[in-house]
């Protein structure tokens, strides 16, 4: 037993020194191989003159993108979301404490900074009421009265996982608050949760096409008879991407997702840039009729607004046709909205950012006489009380957040969403990174999220000095303009709402 021991040590290091050597030449082979490979080509200068070490940096870049967020960039310096904001959703959705100490770390002094104009006499929680309920669609068959101030904007089975859309339904219900299913159909998952649902048309009809593609009016009676769809969004243009449709990249087309949506398997999923049959104001209210006569629901469209005169002749249009003709609701979308795939040149140059577009949008209805007709979404970044609470001030009745309620699943803003590598399982389709979103923990996150952010809201609306959110008006916040003073926003764009009394 003794004199059998060091033979079996000696045959363990000799195998393992044969190893390391056969590791050893196993590497420099793949060196020699990637050193030809470089030299020999010419499309990337970097690795033609520095061979081998000239990958890392590409590599590195990489890496950058991750490495960014964790050691390098301060708590409010990063885009599209900074660390502060994620971290504001992360806790609210876990249900702990969103409070800070010491002070805060935003400066108020650049140009745009919104602050609100607190009351010496807030509202004492025994004032307070509860956000009243708003009815979308008054004359419709089938109105829908919604509660819900926040809402989950569209993210379509196929952008997203179905872990992710189980998760979003049920914490919906679980808060009362509805949930758009983006362009790609209406799928089982959601259903599943019992929420109310917001069933998006874009212009590739998915989920209501027939072979030709075209809008199917017997599909659309289809989707209407589930109780849960609420109402009908014609997706005119999306804000990470006006002036293109939706784009779903092949390899996360799956059999399941291409049925829901009527297409091929595996193949791109491009959208056209608009609805065919829509090319002026008069033929999107035709649009919108013909899907408010055959569904019986509230119907409305969702745009990113740049070019802006053709919503005088959409309004001057629904006056000579009579009030019933109007679109239900108007979800506008800011420049700077959430997309799953998107050019840069559209995501970056194009369109108008919300803080421009919303006011106009409603003020632009008041002046045409249709403010209490058609009521208003706000959309695009929106995922904090205060983005809520100022879109309130200026006009919405209601707001609703993609991209909050992605990092309330536990979106890490990895920018993987377009690769179907999502390394939280949110945007792929991966069964193996798709395991560690567990739907039943992160539907409580969502309801969570909302009902803490309506909270916040809330105490906004409270220092200001009125007893719920729906009251405030633009002269409760101020922005601060180009000599460095802030002023009222009313005084940029004179609201022309119903006045609330100042305190």
């Amino acid at each position: 037993m003794t004199s059998a021991l060091p033979e079996f040590v000696t045959q363990t290091l000799t195998f393992m020194a044969g190893l390391f050597i056969f590791a050893i030449g196993a590497l420099v082979l793949a060196v020699i191989v990637i050193y030809i490979l470089d030299v020999s080509q010419t499309r990337q200068a970097i690795r033609r003159n520095y061979p081998v070490v000239g990958r890392f940096r590409y590599f590195f870049e990489h890496l950058g993108t991750f490495f960014r967020q964790y050691f390098f960039a301060m708590d409010r310096e990063e885009m599209p979301f900074n660390r502060q904001q994620r971290s504001y959703v992360y806790r609210a959705a876990k249900d702990i404490d969103t409070t800070v100490a010491f002070g805060s770390t935003r400066d108020l002094n650049p140009v745009g900074t919104v602050m609100f104009v607190n009351c010496p006499f807030p509202t004492l929680e025994t004032d307070a009421v509860a956000t009243s309920p708003v009815t979308i669609g008054a004359g419709c068959e089938n109105p829908y009265t919604a509660g819900s101030l926040f809402n989950i904007s569209g993210m379509s089975f196929g952008a997203i996982s179905h872990v992710a859309v189980r998760a979003l339904s049920h914490g919906a219900a679980k808060a009362g608050a509805w949930y758009n299913t983006g362009e790609g159909g209406l799928s089982p998952y959601h259903l599943e949760g019992g929420c109310d649902i917001v069933f998006q048309i874009g212009t590739a009809k998915y989920g209501v096409r027939n072979e030709a593609g075209e809008l199917c009016d017997d599909k659309l009676r289809e989707v209407a008879a589930h109780e849960q769809v609420r109402m009908f969004e014609i997706k005119m243009s999306q804000g990470a991407k006006p002036g293109k449709g939706g784009i779903l990249p092949g390899a996360k087309v799956t059999p399941e997702i291409a049925a829901i949506r009527g297409i091929p398997v595996g193949q791109d999923s491009i959208s056209p840039n608009r609805h065919p049959e829509v090319d002026s104001p008069g033929e999107l209210l035709d649009l919108i009729h013909r899907v408010r006569t055959a569904t019986g629901k509230p119907v409305g469209f969702k745009a990113v607004i740049g070019a802006y005169g053709w919503l005088d002749g959409l309004f001057e249009e629904v006056n000579r046709r009579g009030i019933a003709s109007a679109p239900d609701f108007i979800t506008v979308d800011s420049a700077d909205g959430g997309t799953g795939a998107a050019p840069t040149s559209l995501i970056d140059y194009v369109g108008l950012p919300i803080s421009e577009s919303l006011p106009m949008v409603v003020d632009r209805l008041c002046s045409h006489g249709l403010r209490d007709r058609v009521k208003v979404i706000a959309s695009g970044k929106l995922i904090t009380p205060a983005d809520v609470a100022w879109a309130l001030c200026v006009g919405a009745d209601f707001c609703v957040s993609a991209r909050g309620f992605m990092f309330a699943l536990g979106c890490i803003q990895a920018f993987q969403c377009n690769t179907n590598a999502c390394p939280t399982g949110i945007t792929t389709h991966n069964p193996r990174l798709q395991k560690g979103l567990d739907p039943a923990d992160k539907a409580v996150r969502v309801q969570h999220y909302i009902e803490n952010l309506v909270h916040e809201v809330g105490v906004i609306a409270h220092s200001c000095g009125v007893p719920e959110p729906r009251r405030l008006r633009r002269f409760h916040a101020r922005v601060v303009v180009p000599d460095g003073r802030s002023v009222p926003i009313d005084t940029l764009y004179p609201d022309a709402q119903a006045p609330v009394p100042a305190q």
